[in-house]
């Protein structure tokens, strides 16, 4: 650890000698205009749970029907979970009802892609929904049978289910994934297809953002079937700017040998892929995969609008200084996140490739959905659970491909997890591209089957889904 911290202390003299890190970084990150900044995703303290939030009724404003009122107030008291979690003072702005519906609307005039914003509120005795669209009007479902109690202990035995080794290659996870349905998208549904919503962003409360909601089912087919799906903390806290990545450059980092983790054979592949025809980009291996080099990149070259770290990368229970993306020399803490210009020029896209979260901790499911607000990008992909080596490869592969050619990240994100799910896809996708080869270790995962949603379910587009 002492080497570590030496080295980057290191790192962040040279940056602040080059110019790529100033004093007032922080400073200049929080002050900027809320709906053009930042944005993220995961599970959260509940509101009983959070002694330090001193949270506004928005309770009673919801009880009375009160939408206009309640929906500010919701935005509020997750914004101060946030804030505290993650050490940041965001600007005091209000975001209204009227607001989210108008940027709804730019949106679908921009990429033809219509969005449903959806509000879940676990309480005590139901759970509450609301649903802003770009017609404006908030609809308010109430469902009481998925108390907080039952919600959350059926989320949990959800998540188990699907990540559990022994049950991968059958269908024990369906009873759960179809009553979260019916309690979570079906009060909604109906004014979801008479509006012609086909991309839904959850807004969610304590206990429900750690759910792989793409693995929802309805008796006949997945959530993700019907919808590109993206999470985000709050809407004032989501840079909801549309920018066209198909002409953007790709800077791939990896390893795929550590010192402390299990191998990542699959990784020098993975970076290969995703860099040749029809991206752009460059791509750097092991020793070359240091935060030095990376600042370095993102700072001197400023084309580069899609980041892609293909290594382990922990959410853990804790402070933030406890999570962290593991680099060939050294461990970037969560904490450090803010330190670090990002945004100078804005990374449009930030991909973690084998992430995992510590599932059921509220502080680590916080810095989950910190990555987007901590690393100041418009967008995260990163997954819930650590998924296979070879799985990942083959959904990086088909995201990247969709990428090229859907209108917004988190379509081009369900693109690639309908192929998994349907078997369109697999190792032999990527091995057919020109000057592919798999190295030995994954040769005998051309046989697995990737349609369980354990493969596909746990990637998530967090903040930004445009």
């Amino acid at each position: 650890m002492k080497r570590i911290a030496t080295s980057f202390s290191w790192f962040l003299a040279t940056l602040h000698f080059t110019g790529t890190i100033s004093a007032l970084s922080v400073q200049a990150q929080v002050s900027r205009p809320m709906s053009n900044n930042i944005g993220s995703n995961a599970l959260t303290q509940t509101i009983a749970q959070s002694p330090a939030v001193n949270p506004p009724n928005f309770g009673t404003a919801l009880d009375n029907n009160q939408l206009v009122e309640a929906v500010p107030l919701i935005e509020q008291t997750w914004e101060k979970q946030y804030q505290n979690h993650l050490g940041i003072n965001f600007p005091d702005q209000s975001i209204t009802v009227e607001e989210i519906a108008d940027t709804l609307g730019k949106i679908t005039n921009q990429t033809g892609q219509k969005p449903g914003l959806i509000y879940m509120v676990p309480r005590s005795q139901q759970l509450e929904l609301v649903l802003i669209t770009p017609e404006g009007k908030p609809i308010h479902k109430r469902v009481s049978a998925a108390n907080k109690e039952a919600l959350l202990s059926l989320v949990q035995e959800f998540i188990q289910t699907i990540t559990n080794p022994t049950r991968r290659h059958t269908k024990d996870y369906l009873p759960a994934a179809q009553q979260l349905y019916q309690w979570m998208i079906e009060p909604v549904e109906p004014y979801l297809k008479t509006q012609g919503i086909n991309n839904l962003i959850f807004c969610l409360g304590g206990g429900l953002r750690h759910l792989p909601f793409a693995a929802l089912h309805d008796g006949q087919e997945f959530l993700v079937e019907k919808y590109s799906l993206a999470l985000i903390p709050a809407f004032k806290l989501t840079d909801t700017v549309y920018t066209d990545l198909k002409n953007s450059h790709v800077l791939a980092m990896g390893a795929s040998e550590f010192n402390d983790h299990n191998p990542l054979p699959a990784v020098p592949v993975e970076l290969s892929v995703i860099t040749q025809y029809p991206w752009q980009g460059k791509s750097f291996l092991n020793k070359d995969f240091t935060l030095t080099n990376l600042q370095w990149q993102l700072g001197y070259h400023k084309n580069f609008q899609i980041l892609h770290l293909a290594t382990h990368s922990d959410f853990q229970a804790g402070k933030p200084s406890k999570s962290y993306i593991q680099f060939w020399n050294s461990k970037l803490t969560l904490n450090i996140f803010t330190e670090l210009r990002w945004h100078s020029p804005v990374v449009e896209l930030l991909v973690l490739s084998a992430c995992q979260t510590a599932i059921g901790d509220k502080e680590a499911e916080l810095g989950f959905a910190g990555l987007a607000v901590r690393a100041n990008v418009k967008s995260a992909v990163a997954s819930l659970w650590y998924v296979s080596d070879g799985g990942t490869l083959v959904l990086m592969n088909e995201f990247y491909q969709s990428l090229k050619t859907v209108p917004i990240k988190a379509e081009a994100l369900r693109q690639a997890q309908i192929g998994m799910l349907k078997q369109t896809v697999s190792l032999a996708s990527v091995t057919d591209r020109p000057n592919v080869s798999l190295p030995p270790e994954l040769a005998s995962l051309n046989y697995e089957d990737l349609s369980h949603p354990y493969y596909w379910a746990a990637f998530t587009v967090v903040g930004n889904p445009w």
